[in-house]
């Protein structure tokens, strides 16, 4: 039988995600305003097409259903019926994004079954931005920490080893070659590995796509791993980030991986953040059982 979250105990819990979400985005939608940006946060809101007012709403997931919801009849994927009970029509929801649902959920099942590589050390930022001028990098306004010349030594003393497709698309022409796998978009369930900082940053974006079977708070749980992310993913890039701060305000540092203790770092990070990437993958997965099993019962 569906549960039912009594107005007080569902509102309360809208409420909650709506005060966390806001929070989250504070600084972007305040730079926004004042039309300032910002190059390593900002990412968050441009590669990854999803607003703060979607992020701020909440779903309950799959198989929970709300008492005194009218307003969910014009969201999009609810049903409301007679008495004002509001749920997902995951009827409506599998006919529309089922192939999504079965692509994402492969994908991260493969990714949670492959053993986690930790021998990459960030490069796919350094091979986006080798031999290449400063005029043609992709951040202007940031300097190359070592500047351009060393920076195309680092790309040429390493072996290149990225296994993420919307990583390595960004490759420059001369960097391509240099890298001994070769993903595709069609691959990528085959070579998608928890120790990339790009795939665990996606896991936001699977889980955006899923819409209303995820719930609220696995949302934001996903939005705050990719922002970590984010920031270590340019700490160690060849950029020079030290003069911008974390969410936290903490002033960044560089994880200089074309050095011994700076690779030592960087894999201390990766392997923490494949622990914790893994683990919202587990979530997300069962959020989409969940959503499988509730239509199985109304069928």
């Amino acid at each position: 039988m569906t549960p039912v979250l009594d107005l007080a105990t569902w509102r309360t819990a809208s409420e909650a995600h709506e005060e966390r979400a806001d929070a989250l985005t504070a600084d972007h939608r305040g730079r926004r305003l004042r039309g300032e940006q910002h190059p390593i946060e900002d990412f968050l809101f441009t590669y990854y097409p999803f607003k703060p007012a979607e992020l701020r709403r909440w779903h309950p997931g799959a198989a929970v259903a709300l008492e005194d919801a009218r307003e969910r009849a014009e969201w999009r994927y609810y049903g409301v019926d007679s008495e004002g009970v509001a749920t997902v029509d995951l009827a409506a929801f599998f006919e529309k994004r089922g192939q999504t649902v079965t692509y994402v959920e492969r994908l991260l099942e493969a990714t949670l079954d492959r053993t986690p590589q930790f021998g990459c050390f960030g490069l796919h930022e350094w091979a986006m931005v080798y031999r290449l001028t400063p005029e043609e990098t992709r951040h202007t306004r940031l300097p190359l920490r070592i500047g351009h010349a060393a920076t195309d030594a680092v790309v040429e003393s390493h072996t290149i080893g990225c296994s993420h497709f919307d990583a390595y698309r960004f490759f420059t022409p001369a960097a391509a070659p240099l890298n001994r796998l070769a993903p595709t978009r069609e691959t990528q369930p085959e070579m998608e590995q928890a120790g990339c900082l790009h795939a665990g940053m996606d896991i936001y974006k699977w889980a955006t796509k899923l819409g209303p079977i995820i719930p609220g708070e696995l949302l934001l749980d996903a939005f705050e791993f990719a922002r970590d992310i984010r920031f270590v993913d340019m700490q160690a890039s060849p950029y020079d980030v030290t003069g911008f701060t974390n969410h936290e305000g903490v002033p960044l540092e560089a994880i200089p991986i074309e050095t011994p203790a700076g690779k030592q770092e960087y894999v201390r990070r990766q392997r923490a953040f494949a622990e914790r990437g893994n683990a919202l993958r587990g979530r997300v997965l069962q959020a989409i059982a969940a959503a499988r099993e509730a239509l199985a019962a109304e069928l």
